[in-house]
């Protein structure tokens, strides 16, 4: 398989060499992880086959969240902390995508117009759900910012996973949402462009732009996910820990140029795209967040200060809940992992990838310094 390493190993220094000075340090480091991933520069362990004393050596992984190969132990983790936090309620997906003539306002103001973006969307859907003609309640929002299409363009949204219902102001009474409704579609997109225009104002006085911008209409759509928690946590799975290209996407790779894989928007259909190399790097780069930004947030009774009163709604609606007739027959629920990860080694290999019988013994650690050291 071809990795993404791979095509970092073929074309990274060209682009650095040509745009270094202006490169961001989390772009340097991106290139310098997903290089340095599972390789002796990192480290690790050797091991010795007690049958054919062949030595395994296994790397350390870099941990950067643009790299392919990390992030799948990490996810599992995330999940199960989810899973015990999950209300017990129907949920609802909305994505808010920006319109293309703010896409590159983003780009150069990465830190601050994500934030903005995620905040409008999220402060949005609250403020709405709280009318009682809707939820008339508080409702739950985990946000995920996404920033790429499958060709790896520009295209910033953010995902909302969203409670069905919402807690009172008082705290006493939780209000369910309809089935198949939330909030109007209308009224929570010019709600979000307001409350974005206005945040990002603030966050960025100095910013002009026309208005003409604000005119243009944003996409958004709403999906009703319905029961099932399992569903929803599948839905975790796919959007909060995917990156913008995993290597089983790449398809070919020569001197000049790289060829991905996707699938066409409209037919679902597998087709391929041949980008140059400097092309390919700018592509993929842009999509790597600043350090310390957090691409998932929580809101409304999500938000950190409100954890312990989404402990006693979620204790309130499972007392609430009819019991179950015959806890014998609940499916079985398969490991919570993205359908895309990357296989991970096991921190403690046990037979022998060589003879496949032996048992793989510890020798010792090998530090970054001395990884192929005697």
């Amino acid at each position: 398989m071809i990795e993404v390493a791979d095509v970092f190993r073929r074309f990274a220094a060209d682009y650095v060499s040509a745009h270094g000075a202006s490169m961001l340090p989390s772009h340097r480091r991106a290139i310098d992880d997903i290089l340095d991933c599972r390789t002796a520069a990192l480290g690790g362990q050797i091991w010795r086959c007690e049958t054919c004393n062949t030595e395994v050596f296994s790397f350390h992984s870099c941990g950067n969240r643009s790299c392919p190969k990390c992030h799948t132990a990490q996810t599992q983790k995330w999940l199960e902390h989810r899973q015990a936090e999950m209300l017990p309620v129907p949920y609802f997906h909305i994505t808010v995508t920006v319109p293309a003539e703010l896409r590159e306002v983003l780009r150069d103001n990465q830190r601050d117009g994500y934030a903005v973006l995620m905040q409008a969307s999220a402060a949005a859907i609250i403020e709405l759900a709280r009318d009682p003609r809707y939820v008339g309640g508080t409702v739950a929002v985990l946000a995920v910012l996404h920033t790429w299409t499958q060709q790896l363009n520009l295209h910033p949204h953010v995902h909302c996973l969203v409670s069905g219902g919402g807690i009172s102001e008082d705290g006493k009474t939780w209000h369910p949402a309809r089935r198949k409704f939330l909030v109007p579609i209308k009224a929570l997109v010019k709600l979000v462009r307001g409350k974005f225009r206005a945040l990002l104002q603030r966050k960025c006085p100095d910013l002009v732009i026309p208005d003409a911008v604000w005119r243009v209409p944003w996409i958004l759509h709403v999906t009703a996910w319905g029961n099932g928690e399992q569903a929803v946590l599948e839905y975790l799975a796919r959007y909060v820990f995917r990156i913008a290209l995993t290597n089983a996407r790449i398809v070919g790779l020569d001197d000049e140029t790289v060829t991905i894989q996707y699938k066409e928007r409209k037919t679902g259909r597998p087709r391929t795209c041949r980008l140059g190399g400097e092309e390919f790097m700018r592509r993929f780069l842009q999509h790597v967040l600043p350090r310390g930004f957090h691409k998932v947030r929580y809101f409304g009774l999500w938000h950190p200060a409100q954890r312990h009163n989404a402990a006693r709604v979620r204790q309130m609606l499972q007392l609430q809940a009819p019991p179950k007739l015959d806890p014998s027959q609940d499916p079985i629920v398969p490991p919570l992992v993205p359908p895309d990860a990357e296989p991970v080694p096991p921190i403690e290999p046990m037979i022998c990838p060589h003879c496949h019988q032996g048992q793989l013994i510890f020798i010792r650690r090998l530090s970054p310094q001395q990884a192929m050291g005697p």
